[in-house]
């Protein structure tokens, strides 16, 4: 099974000022676009030449691991963004408030743990197995599936996510991205 790089759902200058083209064109065009490619060299002659990226990521580990993880964070991080701006939608709304008692909370604890993780990796807003959310981070590319969690919000804190708009202002590109959310994309993903 070939892997592609999927199409962004908006022009790679969509996202500005939050997120400009420049970064855009080497997250999305160079970094995201590697990962691709490596995947599918990587996958060749192995038992995971014919399979999804969600069961490579649930099975694999060393660098094929890496770069399925890498692309399924990658796409879900830019499918979670928006030109549009968009308030979250009233079962989310709902579900966060129940979890953290009110939006400011759930934002404020994101944000925290969005700026507190050393080095390279992801913050994530997951649903557990029963029905509660909690924010994890996560390290360079591992991924909340390996732990049955279902996830529904992505932050990307390693450097090429933000440097060239932002250099080391991580908590400045954090702060914007709360500009850009797709809150329609992620009650989707509350729904599914």
């Amino acid at each position: 099974m070939q892997h592609t790089l999927p199409q962004l759902p908006y022009a790679q200058n969509a996202l500005e000022p939050n997120i400009s083209a420049r970064t855009l064109e080497f997250h999305y065009g160079k970094h995201h676009q590697a990962y691709v490619d490596n995947l599918n060299k990587l996958i060749i002659n192995t038992e995971y030449e014919n399979i999804g990226l969600e069961e490579i990521i649930k099975q694999a580990d060393g660098p094929i691991f890496n770069n399925a993880a890498q692309i399924y964070n990658h796409t879900f991080y830019f499918e979670g963004l928006s030109p549009d701006v968009n308030e979250p939608a009233d079962e989310i709304l709902e579900i966060i408030n129940k979890n953290f008692s009110d939006f400011n909370e759930f934002k404020n604890k994101f944000s925290e743990a969005a700026k507190t993780l050393f080095g390279s990796g992801w913050v994530w807003l997951v649903q557990k197995e029963d029905n509660s959310l909690e924010i994890v981070q996560t390290k360079n590319a591992d991924n909340p599936l390996k732990n049955n969690l279902k996830p529904l919000l992505t932050i990307d804190v390693w450097e090429h996510a933000y440097y060239l708009d932002y250099q080391n202002k991580r908590p400045e590109y954090i702060a914007n991205y709360f500009n850009i959310i797709n809150w329609k994309k992620i009650n989707e993903r509350l729904t599914k």
